[in-house]
Formats: C-alpha cells, structure tokens, sequence
C-alpha cells in the first residue's frame, strides 16, 4: 500500500515540474494570427485573440504593449499577465547592413 501511495505521489509531482517547466514562445501581435495569439497569451482566448487582430487591423500596428489595453476586454491586470509572451517586432531579427559584413 505504501509502495503504491508513494509512486503516485511521484507521478504527480514529476507532472506538477514539468508543466511548469513548459510554456509557449512569445508571439508577435503584429504578425500572428489569431489562433497563435490565442495559444500563446496565458489567459486569452480565441474571442480576446480575435479582438485583438481586428483591432490591428482597424488602426495598424501595435507600437507599445500598453496599447493592447485599447483592445475590448483586455486590462491592465490581463497586460501585466501577458506582457512577457507579447512580442511587437518586425520579423527580420538583422539589419541589413549588418548582413553584408
């Protein structure tokens, strides 16, 4: 009884490490579609996911992440959640000067 208490305790806390070890890439909210931003932003779902792509696409690119708070139903407390996982770059990571070196 001991041995099978004992190996489901484990089962669990090895599972309880590795969700936490596990989480989603950034997403730029500039580029992505709605459902990347929906898989990506802990706490926003595909309906917030999609208000912020007709949101982007009504008034153009998101210049600061403060600006998702113009998007209905989106916070500061939900910002505060998701600013680490939102990204607002133009997707070349290089200049192109710096390539030609």
């Amino acid at each position: 009884m001991f041995k099978l208490l004992r190996s489901k305790w484990m089962v669990l806390i090895a599972g309880a490490l590795m969700a936490q070890g596990i989480q989603a890439a950034p997403v730029n909210i500039n580029t992505a579609d709605a459902e990347a931003i929906a898989d990506a932003l802990p706490g926003i779902g595909p309906a917030k996911a999609k208000a912020i792509v007709d949101y982007r696409t009504k008034n153009g690119p998101f210049k600061v992440k403060e600006d998702l708070t113009h998007v209905p139903g989106i916070g500061d407390a939900t910002l505060e959640k998701i600013a680490a996982d939102v990204l607002l770059q133009e997707g070349k990571t290089k200049s192109a000067s710096s390539s030609k070196r």
